[in-house]
């Protein structure tokens, strides 16, 4: 079984008076790996890698894979600027990494086959595995099927983490067979893992991940009442999670938990007391 299977957490990144929390994120880092999950993703979205400076950036990837141990680090990379994400590559390509997560050039909102140049580029460039990150609200523009098929060709991409909200793509990549399929979008982590998927990555299981877990094994293993089960408990939570913007309500569920400060960077701000509220209720049921 490829290492690109299970529940993987885009990894937070704490603060603490506007600096970066090292000491709570190895906490946070020890207790994800002692609750079973399968790796960790590095300056992903939820990471808020845009706030950070490449120093800030040097130094949370080595926090994580300092304390991950074992378990494997991939490490998110985006940009608009080919030369600039090429330097991110080799760079990365002298780290300890079990590979990285790409996501199309954002706001330029190129070709499709602008896209299958740009990521052949950097896979050629890479010394480790790529997996792809389709996040068309982000970036602006949706790695069709026809370009993830052209691009499972490439000896270096083995992956997706599938943010579409396509079905049918994410149905017809499992079938394909050539790239592991990762849910990115929470919601959708149990249908994908049903389809045969192989994981997810999952901001949602920062928070009770031995739930998130549980429920992944459950699956695997073809008990799947057991799974649907622990699916539904999960539900309200993960729908509360995502109610306001990625990673802060996370970050004040793990605040409720005395994981980490409730502290953000601008732009991103915490979230509202109403929400506050029910993620403390729902933390306490």
């Amino acid at each position: 079984m490829s290492i690109f299977s299970g529940i993987w957490i885009p990894v937070v990144t704490p603060f603490a008076h506007g600096a970066v929390d090292h000491e709570a994120l190895a906490a946070l880092i020890r207790g994800q790996a002692q609750a079973g999950v399968a790796g960790f993703v590095a300056l992903g979205t939820t990471g808020e890698p845009a706030a950070l400076d490449a120093a800030e950036q040097a130094g949370v990837l080595a926090t994580i894979l300092r304390t991950a141990g074992p378990l494997p680090v991939v490490a998110g990379v985006s940009g608009n600027h080919v030369a600039s994400v090429l330097e991110q590559i080799a760079m990365l390509n002298e780290q300890p990494i079990a590979g990285l997560l790409v996501s199309a050039p954002y706001y330029v909102r190129p070709s499709q086959a602008g896209l299958v140049d740009y990521f052949s580029t950097l896979a050629d460039t890479s010394a480790k595995p790529i997996l792809l990150y389709d996040i068309p609200q982000r970036t602006g523009v949706r790695i069709e099927l026809p370009t993830l098929l052209t691009l499972a060709e490439h000896p270096r991409i083995v992956g997706v983490k599938d943010c579409a909200g396509s079905l049918e793509t994410t149905l017809a990549l499992i079938l394909d067979g050539r790239l592991q399929v990762l849910c990115g979008e929470d919601l959708n982590l149990f249908g994908t893992l049903c389809m045969g998927g192989s994981g997810g990555i999952a901001a949602s299981a920062h928070v009770q991940p031995e739930r998130f877990v549980a429920m992944y094994h459950a699956l695997a293993e073809g008990r799947l009442e057991e799974g649907r089960a622990l699916w539904h408990a999960l539900v309200p939570l993960v729908r509360a999670l995502f109610a306001e913007p990625n990673p802060a309500p996370v970050k004040a569920a793990l605040a409720a938990l005395g994981v980490m400060r409730n502290e953000l960077r601008a732009p991103m701000t915490p979230v509202s007391p109403a929400l506050q509220r029910q993620l403390e209720t729902l933390l306490a049921a």
